[in-house]
């Protein structure tokens, strides 16, 4: 949490422009969104680089701005057209690997003058490949020797380096921040807020606010920047957790109708009929849902399951034991295939119990509608009499349930399936349309390490669901590295006609459509000519299989443009066994269930995070039958992206593969676009590795919350809160 949230506007709330000149203060807002001295302060260093030690060249991420710490090697001009143009090339290094600059017409002599061999400085520009070599093309620099400008950061033994842009490099924003710092320190920092109560602080030998932000921006050594970063993350992990402590003591305030299975109803009739046992960990977590569903208070739970591990069926006994109480449930899926798989899997769960009110339905049942907006009118007509009635007990839909027409008899539970899909005034609007609060079950087939769920869906309680029923078969995935092993792709082919002369099905994911426009190639040099890639799109492949390696199979596409009949009917071809392969994108991503599809290749499987590789994987081997994904990528062996391939490929715990996916993703993107609050409240604090201080902030915050819940006597805090709150608009405390 920034504590620039945590003032009034002296001193951390002062406009840039006040303090830094109006030029630099647009460029540090337009650029990077920093507005105010608490944003700048903020801002930290991504890393920092000793006097003496150099950057790791061989680690630059390509098409990025960076700024590096390295050593002039060499440098020489080369002149070409006839003589008339000149390019002066000048070689970096820092042990680990070389990096070369280049500078092209007048840039040439000054940089010539300058950039002699031995010479240490800071270089920034975007890295790009020429003729196989890490390039950048004219970049900015600064020595760190005799460049006067230099003076301000050649007192550092530590040099910070900030998250730049081509607009201000990394030394720049140094120099704002130097500048920020002294103007605060000959104030003695007057009217500084601190959301950190005191007694927190010191019981946990902290540095106070100004040590610490003077720290984080000057280190001596590298003990400073350990000491200032602990505190930062208390900062940030105790203001969160009190916000959603706070959230949580109001929810559970909220009155709500108890909804108590009754005996010998629905879902006792549903047990009855059910062909396999429950597994153990589905008993458990249906006995923490019931116990929710008997109190006269929301439920708000969070049941995050393995794919496969029976999520469906948890809910639909929620949903039964509500229909048995009196009240309607309704379950929301993110896309209109997921609601109507929802739906189809349901009612075949159910058979006669779905009928409830039709010819030949059961004395028990109810009647199970869907409502999805590409419905034609007369059904939709029909679906929303049900719901008005209490006709229907159960509604499967998509956003289209959340629409002022739609009027329920009494929602006694919503059901939100894939959670991070949905925003929160979505998620507000359906529980409205009960007539009290009605109980909340969000489902996630993506695992989510506790400290996750701890910072992003910190009001809700968490089941989880970590045993795959028996019957599943297991699935077994392989690396396919196509460029450097090109017969293993065409085996790959061979293994998807094996699966489907077995009386298998399977699919093949690609991460396009296809028929897009063409993303803008960039340039190559002609010894990279050989080196096009096939495209690698759902359009294209299907193409190129139904041609080649697949001919004589059933192949069929399946993609997110299509019309919404067409996409249904091929997936309901899919599910009859009419279907041998089908090409997709990743909308089959979540929720589609065929038991016979045993086969999955995933083409430029290093496009897709683990998680999602994961998620997709988990369509096969959903039968007696043993699954089989291949991850087809042309990344090279010792490349981040073939390392996360071959972790999907080493285990199937979903818990173990986030982690992963966690740790080697940017800590911007971890919390997805869905947290987005959470994300940039978010600056210094790591969700996997921040375990034990997310923990003990969140014991203590419940703790502060239950003493004093309007926080009166930490005014503080309150402030912190507000301006968190303020600037979030509340989103990610709501999962939007």
């Amino acid at each position: 949490m920034s504590a620039h949230a945590a003032s009034h506007p002296e001193p951390l709330q002062e406009p840039l422009k006040t303090l830094l000149g109006g030029t630099t203060a647009k460029v540090m807002a337009d650029q990077l969104g920093l507005h105010t001295v608490g944003d700048l302060l903020h801002h930290y260093p991504r890393k920092y680089t000793e006097r003496g030690e150099l950057t790791r060249l061989s680690d630059l991420p390509l098409e990025e701005h960076v700024t590096v710490v390295a050593q002039v090697a060499d440098a020489r001009v080369h002149k070409f057209n006839h003589g008339r143009g000149q390019r002066l090339e000048v070689t970096l290094t820092d042990g680990s690997g070389r990096l070369q600059l280049v500078f092209f017409g007048k840039a040439v002599w000054g940089a010539q003058q300058k950039l002699l061999p031995g010479r240490r400085g800071m270089f920034a520009g975007k890295v790009g490949v020429f003729n196989r070599k890490l390039q950048l093309a004219h970049p900015d620099y600064m020595l760190l020797d005799e460049d006067t400008d230099s003076e301000d950061l050649a007192r550092f033994q530590l040099l910070p380096l900030y998250p730049a842009c081509a607009k201000l490099q990394s030394w720049k924003i140094a120099q704002a921040v130097q500048m920020v710092l002294s103007t605060l320190e000959a104030t003695g920092w007057r009217g500084l807020i601190d959301p950190l109560p005191e007694a927190i602080r010191a019981e946990r030998g902290l540095i106070t606010l100004p040590e610490a932000l003077d720290k984080v921006h000057k280190p001596r050594t590298k003990a400073d920047i350990g000491d200032a970063r602990q505190r930062l993350k208390w900062d940030e992990a105790f203001v969160l957790q009190v916000a959603l402590a706070r959230r949580r003591a109001k929810e559970s305030a909220l009155p709500a109708a108890p909804r108590r299975p009754v005996e010998g109803g629905l879902l006792d009739a549903f047990d009855a009929k059910l062909p396999f046992t429950l597994t153990e960990g589905q008993r458990q977590v249906s006995g923490e849902i019931f116990a929710d569903l008997a109190t006269e208070h929301p439920m708000h739970r969070l049941l995050q399951g393995e794919v496969g591990s029976g999520k469906t069926l948890v809910a639909l006994r929620a949903m039964l034991a509500t229909v048995d109480a009196g009240g309607q449930a309704a379950m929301l899926a993110p896309t209109e295939v997921l609601a109507q798989q929802h739906h189809r899997s349901v009612t075949e769960m159910m058979g006669e119990l779905a009928e409830g009110g039709m010819l030949g339905g059961s004395e028990q049942g109810t009647k199970v509608v869907l409502l999805t907006g590409s419905m034609g009118a007369a059904a939709r007509r029909q679906a929303l009499l049900d719901l008005v009635t209490g006709e229907a007990g159960i509604v499967i839909g998509t956003h289209a349930l959340i629409e002022d027409k739609v009027q329920f008899h009494d929602l006694g539970l919503v059901v939100v399936d894939e959670q991070h899909r949905f925003g929160v005034e979505q998620r507000d609007a359906l529980r409205s349309k009960g007539k009290q609060p009605p109980h909340l079950l969000v489902m996630t087939a993506t695992p989510i390490p506790r400290t996750v769920a701890m910072t992003v869906f910190g009001d809700l309680e968490t089941s989880v669901l970590d045993q795959l029923p028996a019957g599943r078969s297991p699935i077994s995935t392989h690396v396919v590295p196509a460029k450097d092993k090109p017969h293993f792709l065409a085996r790959t082919w061979e293994r998807l006609r094996e699966e489907a002369e077995g009386g298998h099905q399977a699919y093949v994911v690609c991460p396009r459509i296809g028929d897009e426009e063409e993303p803008a190639r960039a340039k190559k040099s002609p010894e990279d000519e050989e080196e096009k890639r096939p495209p690698l799109a759902v359009l294209d492949i299907a193409e190129q299989l139904t041609a080649g390696p697949l001919s004589g199979l059933r192949v069929e596409p399946l993609h997110g443009r299509m019309q919404p009949e067409a996409k249904d009917e091929v997936m309901r071809r899919f599910a009859a066994g009419e279907v041998d392969v089908l090409v997709a994108t990743t909308v089959i991503e979540v929720g589609v269930n065929v038991p016979n599809a045993t086969g999955m290749v995933i083409m430029d499987a290093d496009r897709f995070g683990v998680s999602q590789l994961h998620q997709l994987r988990g369509r096969v081997g959903r039968g007696s039958a043993a699954g089989l994904c291949l991850l087809v990528t042309e990344m090279p062996e010792a490349s981040p992206a073939r390392s996360r391939l071959e972790a999907v490929a080493g285990t199937l715990d979903g818990f173990e593969l986030s982690r992963i996916d966690l740790e080697q993703r940017r800590e911007g993107d971890v919390l997805g676009q869905a947290q987005s609050g959470v994300r940039s409240s978010l600056r210094m604090l790591a969700v996997i590795e921040d375990e034990d201080v997310i923990a003990e902030a969140r014991d203590e915050a419940t703790a502060l919350v239950a003493a004093d819940p309007e926080l009166t006597g930490h005014p503080e805090l309150r402030t912190a809160l507000d301006a968190l709150l303020d600037e979030e608009r509340e989103e990610y405390l709501d999962k939007g």
